[in-house]
Order: C-alpha cells, then structure tokens, then sequence
C-alpha cells in the first residue's frame, strides 16, 4: 500500500456551504470563499463536512458545491477533499466517483448514522466500497463519533483498513481521544496521514507530531493557527499556549450562538457571504449576529476582510 503519511499538511478549512435566503444552494457564493482561504494560505477545502451541512444537501447540491469548488480552486496549489459520506451507500458511492471525475484530490467518508456500524469490520463493509469508486484518489476516514454515535476504535480500523483499501490514505480524527491518535500516528512506522479536526487542542495534537489539521475555524481565523504553529516550531511554548487560550475563547463565543450560524455569520464580517444554516439549525437574527461580531471583533483573531477584486483561477 502506498504511504500517504504526509499528503496533506498544514491548515485545511472545512468549509460552510454557502445558502441564498430562501435557503437554495449559493453556488456563486464559493468563488469568494476559495478566494479568503487562498488569501490566508490555507493548504486545502475539506467540502460538504459537517460544516458543510452535508446531510441536510441533495446528493445532487452536493456534487454541483464539488464542481464550484474545483472551478473557483482552478490551478492553485489548495488541495480539494471531498466528502462522500452519506448513510446510502449508494449514493456514498456516486459522490466519490464523481468527485474523482472533477479531478478532486482526496475523497473521505463519516461512518452512517442511523444504522449504526458495531465494529470496525462493519465500518470497512460500508468504507470499502465506497473508496473503490475512486480508486485513483486518497481516502480517509471521517471520525466524528460526538456527531455519528459510531465508536470504533481507529487504530483497529487503520490496520485493517491496510489490507482491505488499497487508496486508505489517513484520517480526520475529530475526537479529543489523544491517546488514540498517538497510536494511529505511530501505526505501521507512521505511514497514515492523521489530521487533528478539534481546532481549539490543535497544539496539543502537534506535540504529537500531527502534519496537517482539519477545521471550521481555519475559514476565517487561520493566521491565529499559523501562528500557533510558528511558536510551537520555534520551541516559543508561552506564546503558543496564549494563541491557543484565544482559540479556546472563539470557541466558546461560538457555542453561544451556535457553531454553524455563528460561522456564517462570521464569513459574512469577512465579505464572503455564506447566508443561512438550513433547519433544523437554528438561523441567527439581527441581534444576535451584531453582538457576535462585537464579541469576535474584542477577541481579535480574524483574518483581514477580503478585499473586493476578480477571483483568477
């Protein structure tokens, strides 16, 4: 199996999917949020996660967000990964395949939630298939068992994911389980890419030796990660323990109002609009939203509003 231990690095953005009002899918809207990822040097999109309101789109919104993206990337160095999980199979399978004739870089799965995998080789029953629709591109497995309710310990999953998917590429583990992903780091003399998906311990997971992270955050706050990741590199513990306690801080203000609202919101203080969350997520009203930007404004951790010019891809 080829190793993948590094095929993405540094910051990867979970990107919103942007909704016009009346709560259609915004294509258009993607052009100016590939733009401030691209402006803030993030490495990769991470499309149709959770942040991305995957299970509430059609599996055919899904593939024209996959198609925006791939158009509005265009030749830039930014990877785009594909989310394809879906509790149909079927329709899992389509979305990889598609996302493999784009020319996308990487596809990825969640374990389905309603009939819920017991162990890891009913997870791999539901991965292995799906993976094989794309066999010329890198797989990961999406893990994220505070929203799926599925516990399958990754270690397991990985070595005997070894055997059974030929294009495994790595993880997103989205758990605060650190022990777990040291050893899905050490498994196999490293040779899996693990990316940490809890933006506000991300300098915990790089003491672990984490190459890349995956998260919503990074849409609109990446400078404060980078440099998180520049004091910890440069040995500077104090100062990247402070930038953490700021990530910490965004998170919280988040959970006040609601993760996914509150990152809309966020995007649009940025100038790249994303609209509202689709229901049951509760959409944020007037209020709400001028006492979010006064609080995020007082923490100070935005990237620099986009500035109006033509995207060139």
């Amino acid at each position: 199996m080829k190793s993948y231990s590094r095929f993405l690095t540094g910051l990867i953005a979970a990107p919103h999917t942007p909704m016009t009002e009346d709560g259609k899918v915004n294509i258009d809207a993607v052009r100016l949020q590939a733009e401030l990822l691209l402006a803030n040097k993030v490495s990769g999109a991470f499309i149709c996660g959770s942040t991305g309101e995957s299970h509430s789109l059609t599996t055919a919104e899904r593939m024209q967000m996959a198609e925006a993206w791939r158009q509005a990337i265009g030749s830039r160095s930014m990877k785009l990964i594909v989310h394809a999980g879906h509790n149909c199979i079927e329709d899992a399978k389509t979305l990889a395949a598609h996302a493999q004739s784009i020319g996308a870089d990487a596809t990825a799965i969640m374990a389905p939630c309603y009939f819920k995998p017991g162990t890891a080789d009913d997870l791999l029953d539901f991965c292995t298939p799906v993976a094989a629709a794309a066999p010329q591109l890198p797989f990961y497995f999406y893990d994220i068992p505070a929203l799926t309710g599925v516990n399958v310990p990754m270690p397991e999953f990985l070595h005997k994911a070894a055997v059974r998917i030929p294009n495994i590429a790595g993880l997103k583990f989205t758990t605060t389980n650190l022990m777990s992903l040291q050893q899905c780091l050490e498994l196999e003399d490293g040779r899996f890419n693990i990316l940490f998906g809890v933006d506000e311990m991300l300098l915990a997971a790089l003491a672990l030796g984490v190459p890349g992270a995956v998260g919503s955050t990074y849409n609109y706050a990446a400078p404060l990660y980078y440099r998180i990741i520049a004091a910890f590199e440069a040995g500077d513990m104090a100062t990247a323990q402070q930038l953490q306690l700021k990530s910490v801080k965004l998170v919280e203000i988040l959970c006040q109002y609601g993760v996914l609202a509150a990152g809309k919101a966020i995007m649009g203080f940025l100038g790249a609009e994303c609209g509202p969350v689709r229901p049951p997520v509760r959409r944020l009203n007037a209020q709400q939203i001028a006492s979010l930007k006064q609080q995020i404004e007082d923490l100070g951790v935005l990237a620099k509003p986009l500035a109006t010019r033509e995207f060139v891809a």
